[in-house]
């Protein structure tokens, strides 16, 4: 399904397949010879969405730009099912296993594999040829690649990558406080710009 968003409707190239229940919205761009599979999302919300010839995104996946940081896959990327990818860039030749997730400002290097379950935290850069195994953690940039049971370590880099500031524009609540009420009306507010959408 192609939804115009924001007055700007999806292009796929004419040699790129998107399945029929496979949702594109706003300015999304599909390169040559894509396949966007089943149950796929791809939408721009505030940032464009493009994708290089000869991705493939799989069942599933998620892919969404924001304002602050479109996203961007190169050429040859595969996005596996149930994959999470926001506001990133990933260079040619990237392989992203089922479950990937890849936060906002995230970049991944040429011929690098997140593996299923693997994480790319928010302004993380993986330099080309990374590997990011089964259900660890990149964080940070130079990045520092972590298995999941070492939350300590994850969240020392973690806290000062500031992720209810860069996301949101919110600043981290206090001890025993929550963000929840502020983070819940600012972004269902951006999300309402979706009641103005049309069915291409």
């Amino acid at each position: 399904m192609l939804i115009e968003h924001d007055g700007v409707s999806p292009t796929v190239h004419p040699s790129a397949y998107v399945a029929p229940n496979a949702t594109l919205s706003g300015d999304v761009r599909v390169g040559a010879g894509c396949r966007i599979l089943f149950g796929a999302v791809l939408t721009a919300e505030g940032g464009p969405v493009e994708l290089g010839e000869g991705c493939v995104v799989m069942e599933n996946a998620v892919l969404r730009g924001v304002r602050r940081d479109p996203l961007r896959l190169g050429r040859a990327v595969l996005v596996g099912p149930t994959s999470y990818l926001t506001g990133c860039a990933v260079e040619d030749e990237v392989f992203l296993a089922t479950g990937t997730r890849v936060f906002n400002g995230a970049r991944i290097g040429a011929r690098s594999e997140v593996r299923i379950n693997g994480i790319v935290h928010l302004r993380t850069v993986l330099p080309a040829g990374s590997t990011v195994p089964i259900g660890w953690v990149a964080v940070g940039d130079p990045a520092r690649v972590l298995p999941p049971g070492e939350h300590d370590a994850i969240w020392e880099v973690q806290k000062d990558l500031d992720f209810p500031g860069y996301v949101f524009g919110l600043p981290r609540p206090a001890e025993g406080e929550s963000l929840m009420p502020a983070l819940s009306e600012r972004f269902g507010r951006a999300l309402g710009r979706h009641h103005d959408d049309r069915i291409r």
